[in-house]
């Protein structure tokens, strides 16, 4: 009998309960098609789906579109990861900082990146100005105040105790501060991907000529549901891995922290 580690263990049982709840949802979808239930113009069948995906991929018709959509995505989100962390970490240590950047954040927070779309293509025109802009704006909030909150609330007797060990600035911010924030930053960083993507597909609706968004957008007007739809479920692909790949990161950055999912 083979002697599996109990993290393989855990995903052995795992997967059959996840699969299952995709053919739940896959098998009645594709009843309600077959019955008549739903208007199949407008949601085709999986089957439909799933062989339109498959030959959009086959061909590479969708292959251009998704490297564009991955490339806006990863740009914005490690300028707003940059630009959050750093603010985050500077507004939390300085009282000064704080009351001069506070005001400013508290102003522009609330406003949805949606309503900078017209802005955002008159500053940079059709093209991935836009993109890069909003994705930037969009994931910057929730990276900036899960930064801030986590340095907060890093306990002071562990500051305390680093540096009555003589730990300078560099040290305490590397060794202690940091580390002890990190799962706080990885909450922000998983939200900010999130809504990462929201933005870039947003800004390639209305301001793009290509990329998944503006794939959708094209298919929608030609009445071809099946590809708008197969455009929707490679957007929740993607993402779905992008975030395993940030709850690996999690795993090996703070092994300490709760179970993430």
């Amino acid at each position: 009998m083979l002697n599996l580690k109990p993290k393989y263990k855990t995903l052995l049982k795992q997967t059959p309960q996840k699969v299952i709840s995709y053919l739940i949802v896959l098998s009645f979808w594709q009843t309600a098609c077959n019955l008549g239930w739903i208007n199949t113009t407008l949601l085709p069948s999986p089957v439909n789906v799933f062989h339109t995906l498959f030959q959009l991929v086959v061909t590479g018709s969708i292959l251009g579109d998704i490297f564009t959509s991955l490339s806006r995505v990863s740009i914005g989100f490690i300028l707003a990861s940059l630009i959050g962390i750093t603010i985050g970490f500077v507004v939390s240590t300085s009282e000064r900082c704080k009351n001069y950047v506070s005001p400013i954040i508290e102003i522009l927070r609330p406003i949805p990146p949606v309503a900078f779309v017209p802005i955002s293509i008159l500053w940079f025109g059709i093209g991935n100005g836009p993109s890069y802009f909003l994705v930037c704006f969009g994931a910057f909030f929730p990276i900036f105040t899960n930064t801030f909150f986590g340095i907060l609330s890093v306990n002071p007797i562990h500051k305390n105790a680093a540096l009555c060990l003589g730990a300078r600035r560099k040290l305490l911010i590397f060794d202690v501060i940091l580390p002890a924030a990190m799962p706080y930053i990885m909450a922000g960083l998983k939200t900010g991907l999130g809504v990462a993507w929201f933005c870039v597909i947003v800004a390639e609706l209305v301001g793009a000529q290509s990329g998944l968004g503006y794939m959708i957008q094209l298919n929608r007007l030609t009445l071809q549901s099946e590809k708008v739809i197969a455009g929707m479920i490679t957007i929740g692909i993607i993402g779905y891995f992008m975030n395993r790949i940030m709850t690996i990161i999690q795993k090996k950055l703070v092994p300490w922290s709760t179970k993430a999912f």
